[in-house]
């Protein structure tokens, strides 16, 4: 089984589900919209998965295009229909207005995870991945999160598995996941360029990374979630870039 097993004994049936659903998420390259793809998830469930997207998205004051694309995912990995669209909408929209979550929040998930716990952990896993989509979650996200798994009966603890499984595989390799660069020692590395480089070799270096991700250069069939990470990965060689020239005083 995946992962460093806690040393508090999980019930067995949820313990089982838990691993076996971390090692598809690990088959389908951590995406959470494709592990819904692949093993489903109630319609039930729809109303407190969506409501806890709206709530984590919230937590920083903005919710960004990332976490928007996100929940379009997972509009289509369910296959929602236009009527089922607006509803899970509604209810995103709703979690981003409540700053505290009330006990009644996930009730139903929380009444059936001892006897059915997989529904529960399927939504963890997204909640999990909504947290972490700009990287190494901040304290605001990783706390509203923790709050929707004790909501829904999922140990909390599971979340830092869930993250440590994010850090092995995504967080090392994707721009987008990385913090914004704030140093020119850290704009230099999302570049992949060495501090001592050339300005030009620099820019040249820059250009590549925007056309590999620029909107205009995209396929235009791209999905919202990969589109969404697109735009964040091209704010961060943006931001990268503001700082290398201002130290080699370009304008």
């Amino acid at each position: 089984m995946a992962g460093t097993r806690p040393e508090t004994v999980l019930p067995i049936r949820l313990e089982n589900e838990f691993y076996d659903l971390l090692e598809e998420l690990n088959a389908c390259g951590h995406q959470a919209h494709e592990l819904i793809a692949r093993t489903r998830l109630p319609g039930w469930c729809r109303r407190s998965l969506f409501f806890f997207l709206g709530h984590i998205a919230k937590a920083e004051g903005r919710v960004t295009p990332a976490d928007i694309g996100f929940a379009e995912a997972l509009m289509k990995a369910l296959r929602l229909s236009p009527r089922q669209r607006r509803r899970a909408i509604e209810h995103f929209s709703r979690g981003k207005q409540v700053e505290e979550l009330s006990g009644y929040a996930g009730l139903r998930l929380r009444m059936m995870t001892r006897l059915w716990p997989s529904p529960a952990l399927r939504v963890a896993f997204c909640l999990a991945h909504a947290c972490q989509l700009h990287g190494k979650p901040g304290k605001a996200r990783r706390y509203r999160c923790e709050d929707a798994l004790a909501l829904i009966g999922v140990p909390v603890r599971l979340l830092g598995e869930i993250l440590d499984s994010y850090a092995r595989k995504v967080w090392i390799t994707r721009p987008e996941l990385q913090p914004v660069p704030d140093s020119y020692e850290k704009a230099c590395k999302l570049l992949g360029v060495s501090t001592r480089e050339e300005f030009d070799k620099i820019k040249r270096a820059y250009r590549r990374r925007v056309s590999e991700c620029h909107p205009d250069k995209l396929a235009r069939d791209l999905g919202e979630a990969d589109l969404a990470l697109a735009k964040e990965r091209l704010l961060r060689y943006q931001k990268a870039w503001e700082l290398i020239k201002k130290r080699h005083n370009q304008r």
